[in-house]
């Protein structure tokens, strides 16, 4: 069994920065890619950014630049650094993780319960 448990979140004035954190706990193997969705009333759920056990990232261009992601395999967290906070960056954030088991597994997706980011003056 396999959790993710995120913490950070709030309510932030454009501009201001909030920082995201998600450690993955239970039977884990290894870790092949951590990383941030969100989802904002009446939108799809998009992706934030994610990154590799080996430290490759991705961000869409509407967050490059302004967000920074980044893993420690030792303590098996993901880290989402948002600086430069917009209204439009107001959704739920959930943490998901690509993890094996096992030796003997395959990898399989898991995700945390979200947390609400609200940028607002």
């Amino acid at each position: 069994q396999v959790q993710l448990v995120e913490s950070g979140g709030g309510l932030v004035q454009p501009g201001g920065s909030l920082r995201l954190s998600c450690a993955a706990s239970g039977d884990i193997f290894r870790i092949d890619v951590m990383g941030w969705y969100r989802q904002a009333p009446g939108k799809q759920r998009e992706l934030v950014a994610k990154i590799s056990g080996g430290g490759s990232a991705n961000y869409p261009e509407s967050v490059k630049g302004r967000f920074t992601i980044a893993i420690d395999n030792a303590k098996n967290t993901v880290i989402l650094q948002m600086n430069s906070l917009r209204p439009d960056d107001t959704a739920v954030y959930s943490c998901y993780a690509h993890i094996a088991v096992s030796r003997y597994n395959g990898y399989d997706d898991y995700w945390g319960r979200g947390t609400q980011v609200s940028v607002s003056s």
